[in-house]
């Protein structure tokens, strides 16, 4: 359509048509740039919305690399306790052998005296002070289980002792 023929020809149904056309193209754009608009629009919001996630995840992220880096930190502290113990358990350990040692050194050296000095007075000792049968076989279940080889104080030689002594009040009852 040219605009000019029909504005220079002054024909008013021509004119009226243009008119029309006019008024129709002029609406369709207007609904075009409305319809633009609220793309504008939604599109600003989306970018909002968009911004406002990367923002959240981002905070996350940082939230939890520190998490990690606190974890490490706790458990590399965890870790030195855990080798502090150990470091400490040696330190215990090899005490408890000097220990251990000096105690079998002594130990040797009682029994050796108590075997120059009789076994047997050791075995009556123990029992001293029993009067009845039924005392005197609670005293022999209690001795059998302090002096019993199994046990770590035990001893085979002093069990036998009282062993006999046990059975000498027996039978002197």
């Amino acid at each position: 359509m040219d605009i000019e023929a029909i504005l220079a020809a002054e024909d008013d149904e021509a004119l009226k048509e243009l008119k029309l056309f006019l008024f129709k193209e002029n609406i369709r754009l207007k609904n075009e740039q409305k319809e633009l608009a609220e793309y504008k629009e939604k599109l600003l919001r989306e970018r909002a919305q968009f911004r406002m996630e990367m923002d959240m995840l981002h905070h996350k992220a940082v939230l939890e690399q520190k998490r990690i880096k606190d974890d490490n930190l706790f458990f590399e502290k965890k870790m030195d306790i855990l080798k502090e113990g150990y470091r400490q358990l040696e330190t215990d350990k090899r005490k408890l052998e000097k220990e251990r040692a000096r105690f079998n050194l002594e130990k040797e050296l009682w029994e050796g005296e108590s075997r120059v000095s009789g076994m047997g007075d050791v075995a009556s000792a123990l029992f001293r002070g029993v009067t009845n049968p039924l005392a005197l076989r609670k005293r022999y279940k209690d001795l059998l289980k302090i002096f019993h080889p199994d046990n770590l104080c035990g001893d085979g030689e002093l069990v036998q002792m009282i062993n006999r002594e046990y059975e000498r009040r027996k039978k002197a009852e």
